[in-house]
């Protein structure tokens, strides 16, 4: 109930926010017409009231059964040894961005770091109202195409990094999971954490058996609170996992084609020759490479959201 009356606060704030700058803009407008010189003072809130039509046209298209929770968001780097963890790491810090820039809080759970540099992979949870259904949006291949900074030859390198999105679950949400099924291995901390992160078997490692679905948590101080975060996100896992199942035989029965499905390359990032970024999904292209790589994904998001909505 907490967390409903949460979402509807955030909800009634955004509107009311929206209706005061609406108003700001009927004033400002009025002043324009009586030879006022607010030329600069209108176009900047007219921008600004269009960014906040633009998310309240997002949160409106988010209305799946999950679209409301925060997201665990896992992103594990391809082949390609150290170019692929840079990339993956690049990726990450995008995604951290964008969520700061959303006021979402955001929580490691688990950071593997690179030989030499970047990240093999990592898992954090962010939490804010809509989380996941906007980061669905972003699961699938991420590919990158540059000049790579590891290359003495100053060759152009090609990099892919996977991104996973699954919703936190409430407690409400019943997912059997039978401790006959589970492998639980506990290991020392590889990354940053503090002294008694890094001298203790605290970090856990979770394996489904029958999905042989991996999951593990080393970001906490004990090995209780790890394995309760690990058990959080392989409910999630699991969850999704069965909702893919259903689908699949839906649309098999059906005999229609899968939608994206995680193996599929959404987006890429194309740094040389020229600079360029393309979603596949959608066609949508974007100039300027580093505010997007600053965390700007909102005009992805919404594009995607809204050709799923026509869809």
């Amino acid at each position: 109930m907490l967390q409903k009356r949460k979402g509807l606060e955030a909800s009634l704030k955004q509107m009311e926010e929206f209706i005061a700058r609406e108003e700001d803009m009927t004033v400002l407008a009025d002043l324009d017409g009586e030879g006022e010189d607010v030329d600069a003072d209108l176009e900047a809130g007219l921008n600004t009231l269009a960014a906040a039509m633009d998310q309240v046209e997002m949160a409106l298209m988010l209305d799946g059964e999950n679209d409301a929770n925060n997201a665990i968001v896992a992103i594990n780097s391809g082949a390609g040894g150290t170019e692929s963890q840079d990339w993956a790491e690049m990726l990450h810090r995008m995604y951290l961005r964008w969520a700061d820039q959303m006021g979402f809080a955001t929580r490691a759970l688990d950071h593997q770091p690179g030989e030499e540099a970047g990240i093999k992979n990592a898992t954090f949870l962010v939490n804010g109202q809509f989380a996941y259904g906007y980061l669905k949006a972003e699961v699938g291949v991420h590919r990158l195409v540059r000049i790579s900074p590891f290359d003495a030859n100053k060759r152009r390198h090609t990099s892919f990094a996977s991104v996973f999105v699954f919703p936190e679950l409430d407690d409400n949400v019943e997912i059997e999971i039978d401790e006959k099924d589970l492998r639980i291995d506990t290991y020392r901390s590889s990354g940053a954490g503090g002294q008694h992160v890094n001298v203790t078997d605290s970090a856990v490692r979770i394996t489904h058996l029958p999905t042989n679905i991996v999951v593990q948590c080393q970001n906490e101080r004990s090995q209780h609170r790890n394995r309760d975060m690990a058990m959080k996100v392989l409910r999630s896992r699991l969850y999704e996992h069965e909702m893919a199942e259903r689908l699949k035989e839906r649309e098999e029965a059906a005999g229609t084609k899968m939608e994206i499905g995680f193996g599929s390359q959404i987006r890429s990032y194309v740094l040389h020759p020229y600079q360029m970024i393309k979603d596949h999904r959608t066609d949508v292209e974007v100039g300027n490479v580093n505010k997007v790589l600053d965390g700007d994904l909102n005009e992805f998001i919404r594009t995607f959201l809204l050709s799923r909505k026509k869809g």
